[in-house]
């Protein structure tokens, strides 16, 4: 049976991949505690360790404004990173699938953004994630790179989880609303994640791709809130959120030391037609992520 390595194992998708892939292969998960990604040397001590098969990183810096001072620190995890083990992937002929962002991307663009638009990164956090997408792309070992958007799940933080604490405190909140993109569950990323697994690991050395990876459908960061109180309201009554009234601001009202991009919506055909993957609408994975925390 092959051997599975994750990485991140506190994070949201890490601890939903321990599930979806322990059918797949042995699993072996590392945290921080076992795995410093900001050292180079413990990293290519502790994969060699393993002998991984596959390498799945799903850890990452999310800090995403706390980056803009924190520049070095998230360059080493998101950036360096992703190409040490890039490099112990291809040494060994293994399979790295790698987790990035919408934010390497501006936001400019009208339309959804596919996998061949210009990157335009307005972050150092999503400077430090183009950087570990093109550092494992030129090392040319077998990858898959999903981009995903808007992440959210019932650990860790989240917008999800936070809306959810802040309704209970507070009557009125207000919430960006230029600012579009498809909230994605963090166990729909990992079912889909082993679906493509599942379907390459007789023939995972020739796997080399970048794809979009969302929920279906668009919303507003405020649609989205609206979304999940009310969808908590009939589903958890117990909760007795306090919250009346949620307003619509602008971004230049929120000023965030990160600047965000405002089109966050991606394109997912590509995944569809390599692998037939198409993630649910992002309501309806909402709705099911709720009925989990109730």
């Amino acid at each position: 049976m092959q051997k599975i390595l994750i990485l991140g194992q506190q994070g949201q998708v890490a601890w939903e991949l321990q599930r979806t892939l322990a059918s797949l292969g042995d699993i072996t998960v590392f945290g921080s505690g076992q795995l410093d990604l900001t050292n180079p040397d413990m990293i290519r001590t502790q994969v060699r360790s393993i002998q991984p098969d596959i390498i799945v990183n799903a850890a990452a810096y999310t800090a995403v404004d706390k980056a803009e001072t924190e520049s070095e620190l998230c360059m080493s995890i998101n950036g360096i990173a992703p190409g040490i083990l890039a490099e112990l992937a291809r040494d060994s002929q293994a399979l790295l699938v790698h987790y990035s962002t919408d934010y390497v991307f501006d936001g400019t663009k009208a339309n959804p953004y596919l996998e061949t638009d210009p990157t335009n990164p307005l972050s150092v956090y999503g400077a430090s994630k183009l950087a570990g997408e093109q550092a494992i792309i030129q090392v040319d070992c077998a990858h898959l790179i999903f981009r995903t958007t808007w992440v959210y799940g019932n650990r860790g933080k989240n917008f999800l989880l936070t809306i959810l604490r802040l309704a209970a405190e507070r009557k009125e909140l207000k919430i960006v609303a230029d600012q579009i993109g498809s909230p994605t569950w963090s166990r729909s990323i990992s079912e889909a994640t082993a679906q493509i697994i599942a379907q390459c690991r007789h023939d995972r050395s020739s796997i080399k791709g970048l794809y979009n990876l969302s929920a279906a459908g668009t919303t507003s960061w405020h649609g989205f809130a609206n979304q999940i109180v009310d969808r908590s309201r009939s589903i958890n009554p117990e909760l007795g959120l306090a919250i009346d009234l949620i307003l619509p601001i602008p971004a230049t009202d929120y000023p965030t030391p990160a600047k965000r991009p405002g089109n966050s919506v991606l394109d997912n055909s590509k995944i569809l037609a390599d692998f037939g993957v198409q993630l649910p609408d992002w309501k309806l994975s909402l709705e099911q992520c709720l009925q989990k925390l109730g």
